[in-house]
């Protein structure tokens, strides 16, 4: 049996090449992974002005925990200046932005603004005097909602 050692040459690089081929592109791609970006609306019955030190902090304790204004999370600021009718358009603007939750700052009347706007978005307030005794939730230890956060309620 004679061998032509011009075929199996050839042969031989071509499988080396197909070999190749299908080793790169059988193996797992190693991207960096997806970083899904948040969105945080933010709504206060107050003006930026005055919670202006409240926001920076806000700001400094998320780049803490990691999230940086505009590479992972997005903030939606929302501000009524005081008029607090302006407080159900700012909530339902923020619900149809379809952000992840919603923080709320100036305690209850805020707060129910929201809440009229989402039954599903997380609410976080940031103070609220007493939530159970004004109905937002029913209970502290059992909110039954989409609402969680602190108060200032005296615990007995």
């Amino acid at each position: 049996m004679r061998c032509d050692t011009k075929v199996d040459s050839k042969a031989g690089v071509f499988g080396s090449i197909l070999c190749a081929f299908l080793f790169v592109f059988c193996l797992p791609l190693h991207a960096q992974p997806q970083t899904k970006i948040r969105h945080i609306g933010f709504l206060s019955g107050a003006s930026y002005a005055s919670t202006q030190a409240r926001i920076e902090a806000f700001r400094q304790e998320l780049n803490v925990l990691g999230y940086v204004n505009g590479t992972n999370v997005v903030i939606e600021w929302r501000f009524a200046e005081g008029n607090f009718q302006r407080l159900a358009a700012l909530a339902t603007e923020l619900v149809r932005l379809k952000v992840d939750a919603i923080v709320v700052a100036g305690g209850e009347p805020v707060a129910f603004a929201v809440k009229q706007a989402t039954q599903t978005t997380p609410i976080i307030m940031a103070n609220a005097f007493d939530p159970v005794l004004s109905g937002l939730v029913a209970s502290l230890a059992r909110h039954g909602g989409n609402i969680t956060g602190f108060t200032t309620t005296p615990v007995p």
